[in-house]
């Protein structure tokens, strides 16, 4: 089987190109294109908007006798999606636009116009100037006087920020601004929870701190007490000895203390009988 898609054909030995007859072809031949609309543009006929970028089937020929700088115009065209009225434009290479012949009319022509005519305007003051010395000494005047102007309104304005330079425009701002003062009052209050945090561990330090110094004295104590008593405990006997042995002289020095408080009492009384028995030989 031969392949669907030849590429290359078969050109027989005694082939020769000059005996193929050619095809004789208008001029100025029109050409079937797909082309997008190139901008907006209202039928003259049912008054049916085409918008900017819709698809047509579009006949194609150059422009006879126009060209711009030796560059080629070409003429499109189309017909009315409503009422099939044929509609012709062709390009504007001075422009870079398309220019709308018959048929329709473009929409947003007004802006157009206003920048053609904007530029009509500049080029004749241009030409004015160029051809009047007298203008262009007044434009020249008018526009060093716009610089004066704009130098000294320039100067007001440094002034007046130099005046408002210690004005903290970021806090009025925060003022008027709800979002971003929500934003420092919850930074605000989590600032004020870490604080606390903080703090109320640090108090736990110190209490920890505390009872392990408590317990570690108390730990102190007892083993300090369990030493004294086991001191305590082996000093108690011969402690007992001694005050056994103190206690018995004690008691001998009493019972010598009160014989002789009783032989000095007897004395006395003898001595006071001895007294009364002589007054009384006396008398």
């Amino acid at each position: 089987m031969s392949e669907r898609k030849v590429l290359n054909k078969y050109y027989p030995p005694d082939f020769d190109p000059s005996k193929i007859p050619r095809m004789k072809l208008p001029k100025n031949r029109q050409y079937t294109v797909r082309i997008m609309a190139p901008f907006n543009m209202k039928c003259k006929t049912c008054g049916e908007y085409i918008y900017k970028g819709k698809k047509f089937n579009a006949r194609k020929e150059d422009a006879e006798n126009e060209d711009y700088l030796g560059i080629r115009i070409y003429r499109f065209y189309i017909k009315c999606t409503r009422c099939l009225q044929e509609i012709s434009f062709k390009t504007d290479p001075q422009n870079t636009d398309y220019e709308i012949e018959e048929g329709a009319t473009r929409n947003f022509m007004a802006l157009k116009l206003a920048q053609e005519q904007e530029k009509r305007e500049e080029d004749a003051e241009k030409e004015e100037e160029a051809t009047n010395p007298m203008k262009l000494l007044e434009n020249r005047t008018q526009q060093s006087k716009q610089e004066i102007e704009l130098m000294e309104s320039l100067e007001e304005l440094r002034d007046l920020n130099r005046r408002q330079g210690n004005v903290d425009f970021d806090s009025m701002l925060l003022k008027y601004n709800p979002a971003e003062l929500k934003e420092q009052i919850k930074r605000m209050q989590e600032e004020e929870d870490e604080n606390t945090i903080k703090s109320l561990m640090g108090i736990k330090r110190k209490i920890d701190e505390n009872e392990d110094e408590e317990l570690v004295e108390s730990e102190d104590n007892t083993a300090k007490s369990i030493i004294k008593n086991a001191i305590t405990s082996t000093t108690q006997p011969s402690v007992k000895k001694k005050v056994s042995k103190l206690n018995l002289l004690n008691l001998v020095k009493v019972n010598n203390v009160t014989s002789t408080n009783k032989t000095k009492e007897s004395g006395n009384s003898l001595s006071l009988i001895g007294n009364y028995s002589s007054s009384d030989d006396s008398n």
